[in-house]
């Protein structure tokens, strides 16, 4: 799994961080989407990373500019989850 990262210009409320994250829902095979408008961010969880041009042209035409996207391994945390 990843976690993908998206700093996105444009969100100002948290009806812009519904707007972003049913954009990527809709378009994408996600397992957890998350948006914050006063950090300018929005995270992703997936199996596999989104296409990054896709990913910018989907919420572009939402009105929201992707500033910049970065990608890194994700290990779930938690009560159960292994330790290594």
């Amino acid at each position: 799994m990843v976690k993908v990262t998206l700093d996105i210009d444009g969100m100002a409320c948290s009806m812009c961080e519904a707007h972003v994250n049913d954009c990527v829902r809709k378009n994408f095979d996600v397992k957890k989407v998350s948006s914050s408008h006063s950090r300018g961010r929005t995270e992703i969880i997936a199996e596999e990373a989104p296409d990054g041009e896709r990913l910018r042209a989907a919420i572009g035409a939402t009105g929201y500019e992707v500033r910049g996207i970065s990608v890194e391994p994700y290990e779930k945390r938690g009560l159960f989850s292994r330790s290594k």
